[in-house]
């Protein structure tokens, strides 16, 4: 993901921009904190609740955080109507996610995404950034999907670790050996979801309460949609 560092730049930009440089924030389907890490440090006085289910990945945002009395981590399954009721606080600034609620399909997601509008305080935010496939524009989407995969031979040819590769790292790990064989148990292989249009996005979460919707950011591949309150 070349751009990675680019969509958690403007991310931050407009939690600073909407909600301060303090906000209290929503770490959703945190994995290991990367999130997390990047809004710390760029505003230390912010606050993180991480909510996942994945104990492997947990395990590393735990051991990556120990100490910090500003982070707190949620073992929790957003499929589970009750899960918000883990939360540390009732409601949060900004509620913040990257490439991670592809693995949930349509239905579920718009679930999420009404319970997220009741988390999301008056004038706070949501930000989701991942995968967004418009049905649409089939030769630009392979042409896209093309390269993309291309250029991931590419990196594997010159030494990179796939995704297979390192869970199979993970899973000879001495502290990640446990969590791992758990997670496997939890999820099985990698599945993706449905993957709806950024149009889906925004009209969903105008549905679920939210005043204003759009995309603020876009790669080839990618888009990230923020929604106020």
């Amino acid at each position: 993901m070349p751009d990675r560092e680019e969509r958690f730049r403007v991310m931050l930009d407009m939690v600073e921009a909407i909600v301060g440089p303090r906000p209290r924030v929503l770490d959703l389907a945190c994995g290991t904190g990367s999130i997390t890490d990047r809004l710390l440090k760029r505003f230390p006085g912010a606050t993180s609740t991480g909510v996942d289910l994945d104990p492997a990945l947990l395990a590393i945002a735990r051991g990556t955080f120990e100490g910090d009395d500003r982070v707190a981590f949620v073992t929790a399954d957003l499929k589970d109507a009750g899960w918000t009721r883990r939360l540390p606080h009732p409601t949060y600034d900004a509620v913040l996610t990257a490439t991670a609620l592809h693995w949930l399909h349509s239905e579920p997601l718009a679930g999420l995404y009404g319970q997220i509008g009741g988390l999301v305080r008056g004038g706070g935010l949501f930000m989701n950034a991942d995968h967004m496939i418009d049905t649409g524009t089939p030769r630009i989407n392979a042409a896209e999907r093309a390269h993309r995969h291309a250029a991931m031979d590419r990196a594997r040819a010159a030494g990179a670790v796939d995704w297979a590769e390192w869970w199979a790292v993970a899973a000879k790990d001495p502290v990640l050996a446990a969590p791992t064989a758990e997670r496997f148990a939890i999820y099985g292989e990698h599945a993706d979801g449905d993957m709806p249009s950024v149009h889906w996005h925004v009209r969903t979460l105008r549905e679920s309460g939210f005043g204003e919707a759009r995309t603020v950011w876009a790669s080839p591949s990618d888009s990230m949609v923020l929604a106020v309150k």
